[in-house]
């Protein structure tokens, strides 16, 4: 917003028209916290390089400036500054100067939180906790005065109340009694909590296509539970992964408490009273769901590229309702890799369990071992995205050649457990956190099974903020199998290592076992990596990473390979784009690495 002075020598300048514009350099000498707010809103600052500003109007812009910085300071705690400002004109350039002593700041002296209502309505209740409010206040005494914290607190109070049983909460009245001499600021929030609310009954709204079952085996809100705001979102999130819906809106319906509050203004009206009468109970709100249902069907087309695999052309094919469950397939061809696959997914149960059965079909070429494997497969999973659990049966068939001996078939029936626990500060961007993840399983039972094994596969990954500009990235790996032979043990339950995602400079798949002159998965794998990420001009950074590890039949045979480079690091809107140059120590030789996403 410009000043009355700047609007009086605005309009000097537009009346004198041809006046030539002074040409001049503000300085400003104040701490750097304070510099950056001067010039960002000083209006000598801002008028500089204006052709309508000559000298008379400069000398006012100067002699205004002491009661600007004093207003600017004073948001960031500082109410008795020392403020001088002069413009000297023996040069050619005419120099402004400000000289700023912020003085001592204005510390919060006391903070009086006051709540109204939040009585709890039944024995089981338990009332809201004044002195576990005040510890969470973002202001405390003690701390720097500061405008936009003071704001940012309050909003943040009434938010922590609002979230969970009193939605309607207000802030009655709030105040900051600053006293400049003493340097300190009694701060005052009055919080009125409104009526206690709870939880009703389940309305749906824009169901045609899909049965209520998937919604409501989702919905973990009862009738009677208190509000929660973190309840809805986390009802709407698992409704969207579903996929059956394009849009998905979950909220308390409030008509009822808006219907109710506007009688109370008219009896107010009527009786002269202007406050609102409290309810005698609990407010009970119906959730309700508004949905957009996805087509039925849908066909996606893609093509890609991959360091590991080589180019890509990828068909799927989905449809949301075919006998009551959903169908997704899947044809990719790589030039390493073929898949086919077709899956049937049950809708989720009021447990949280999602059960599936599918089939299909893999071929891989890699590294001289050319693999067939046809399985059949039931699945049943639960959990969320941070804590993933699930359980596999599968009945397969592998056909393996290695040339030039002739090919073998193995079968086996499998049963695995997998978790994956996540606790990342984003699950698409991660800088802070951790995921881990282990596999155990294995074909126990002499059914339909070549060769007896055990399986265990730990897999680790986490990521650490240096700075403010910097990332360390740690990650490792270790897998065994163990069974009476080798052989007979399907390959793709196996270790190999390399690749983008594993061990860089080297090939995808290209640290195993030897055989006739091919590389092989082994019984055991052990692989770590570190790397420093530093984000130069974010989402833009450069990355440095060593990497060492490989697969072997014995474990005194896992002679660790190494791998060392440097990056490229894009935080792109559907995940960090990685393009790396890595030296293979054991092979003495550089590779390109791209990869796309955080895969985990």
């Amino acid at each position: 917003m410009l000043g009355i002075g700047a609007l009086l020598f605005v309009s000097a300048a537009a009346a004198q028209g041809d006046t030539q514009g002074v040409d001049y350099t503000v300085r400003i000498d104040a701490p750097r916290r304070l510099e950056e707010l001067l010039e960002d809103n000083l209006d000598l600052m801002r008028w500089r390089g204006n052709s309508r500003v000559d000298l008379e109007q400069l000398q006012r812009l100067v002699k205004e400036a002491p009661e600007q910085v004093k207003t600017l300071v004073a948001t960031e705690g500082y109410y008795s500054p020392t403020v001088s400002a002069g413009l000297d004109t023996s040069g050619s350039r005419p120099v402004a100067r400000v000289i700023v002593d912020p003085g001592q700041p204005v510390l919060v002296g006391d903070v009086d939180l006051v709540l109204r209502g939040f009585v709890p309505f039944d024995k089981g209740a338990a009332p809201f906790d004044a002195n576990a409010l005040r510890q969470r206040w973002s202001l405390p005494v003690g701390a720097r005065f500061v405008q936009g914290d003071w704001e940012a607190a309050k909003r943040a109070l009434l938010r922590d109340v609002a979230q969970t049983r009193f939605p309607r909460a207000q802030l009655v009245e709030t105040s900051a009694t600053v006293d400049p001499d003493e340097h300190r600021a009694l701060l005052r929030v009055v919080i009125d909590s409104g009526p206690e609310m709870r939880f009703g009954e389940l309305r749906i709204r824009g169901l045609k296509r899909y049965s209520r079952n998937v919604i409501t085996n989702l919905n973990q809100i009862k009738p009677g539970d208190e509000y929660s705001e973190a309840a809805l979102q986390a009802l709407q999130s698992r409704l969207q992964d579903t996929g059956y819906f394009s849009s998905v809106e979950v909220s308390a319906d409030m008509r009822a408490v808006l219907n109710a509050e506007l009688e109370d203004l008219k009896d107010g009206d009527e009786d002269g009273a202007s406050s609102p009468q409290t309810p005698i109970g609990p407010t009970v709100l119906p959730v309700l769901v508004r949905v957009t249902e996805n087509k039925r069907k849908h066909v996606e087309v893609g093509v890609g590229f991959s360091t590991d695999t080589g180019g890509r052309a990828q068909l799927s094919y989905d449809d949301l309702n075919v006998l009551g469950k959903r169908m997704k397939s899947d044809i990719l061809y790589e030039q390493k890799r073929q898949t086919a696959r077709v899956d049937f997914y049950w809708p989720t149960t009021p447990k949280g369990y999602n059960d599936s059965v599918g089939a299909g079909i893999e071929r891989n070429d890699v590294r001289g071992e050319i693999t067939t494997l046809a399985t059949v497969a039931a699945r049943r999973s639960w959990g969320t995205p941070l804590l993933e659990r699930s359980l596999t049966l599968e009945a397969l068939t592998e056909e393996r050649e290695v040339p030039p001996a002739p090919s073998t078939r193995t079968r086996s029936l499998p049963l695995t457990y997998s978790i994956t626990r996540r606790k990342l500060d984003s699950l698409i961007q991660p800088t802070n956190g951790y995921v881990l993840s282990g596999q155990l399983g294995g074909a126990l039972l002499p059914i339909l099974t070549d060769e007896k094994f055990l399986r265990l596969y730990l897999r680790g990954q986490a990521f650490k903020p240096l700075g403010e500009t910097g990332t360390l990235v740690l990650r490792g790996e270790f897998g065994a199998v163990a069974s009476k032979e080798k052989l007979g043990v399907p390959s793709t339950f196996l270790f190999r290592a390399g690749g983008d995602q594993s061990v860089r400079g080297y090939g995808y798949r290209e640290l195993g076992v030897r055989e006739n002159g091919a590389i092989v998965g082994g019984k055991y794998l052990a692989t770590a990596g570190a790397e420093y990420q530093y984000w130069f001009r974010p989402p833009w950074g450069v990355a440095v990473f060593y990497d060492v590890g490989n697969a072997a039949d014995k474990v005194g045979d896992l002679n660790p390979k190494a791998g060392y480079g440097v990056g490229a690091r894009w935080r792109s809107p559907v995940g960090p784009i990685n393009v790396d140059l890595a030296y293979g120590h054991a092979v003495r030789k550089a590779r390109l690495h791209f990869s796309l996403g955080f895969t985990f």
